[in-house]
């Protein structure tokens, strides 16, 4: 069965609560704004791998009061099409809200999860490492970085115990 829905509420509230108390996000002045970069699945399982980025995002977006800011950079063809239309008098706007630039990210969030799989005669087991970085934008200093683990055994690749 390998990575369940459980292993993703448990992993992503443990993310949550690490990114709020590290002191980049914790002692900011002004909430920082943060990038998604994609996830790489190093495991055998077959999953949606951003689903964690997802996840710890909405509840970053819904629990932390606003000491996180997104920038929606998946998004980014709609953004510059609307811009250019309220620019070009296709759409009316407010123009004390038009940014000369597009909003640049201070931190890019981005994980890794990685596998160790074992079967034998006895059964199986997964080891999964689970982890996660705040990238500084501008220098590249990964400034929080924090981890989950689960190990699953079971009778065979289906079922675990």
């Amino acid at each position: 069965m390998g990575i369940e829905s459980q292993d993703l509420e448990e992993v992503a509230d443990k993310m949550l609560r690490s990114i709020l108390d590290t002191r980049v996000i914790a002692e900011a002045e002004k909430a920082p704004t943060v990038v998604l970069l994609p996830v790489e699945n190093n495991t055998r399982f077959p999953i949606n791998k951003d689903i964690f980025l997802s996840l710890i995002k909405a509840r970053l977006n819904s629990e932390a009061k606003g000491k996180v800011r997104f920038l929606a950079r998946d998004e980014m063809e709609a953004v510059k099409l609307e811009r250019e239309q309220k620019r070009a008098g296709e759409y009316d706007y407010d123009p004390t809200k038009q940014a000369a630039k597009l909003l640049g990210g201070d931190y890019f969030l981005t994980g890794k999860l990685e596998g160790m799989s074992q079967k034998g005669r006895e059964g199986a087991s997964d080891y999964v490492l689970y982890t996660f970085k705040l990238i500084d934008a501008e220098t590249t200093e990964e400034v929080w970085e924090d981890y989950a683990e689960m190990k699953k055994e079971g009778l065979d690749d289906v079922i675990y115990r």
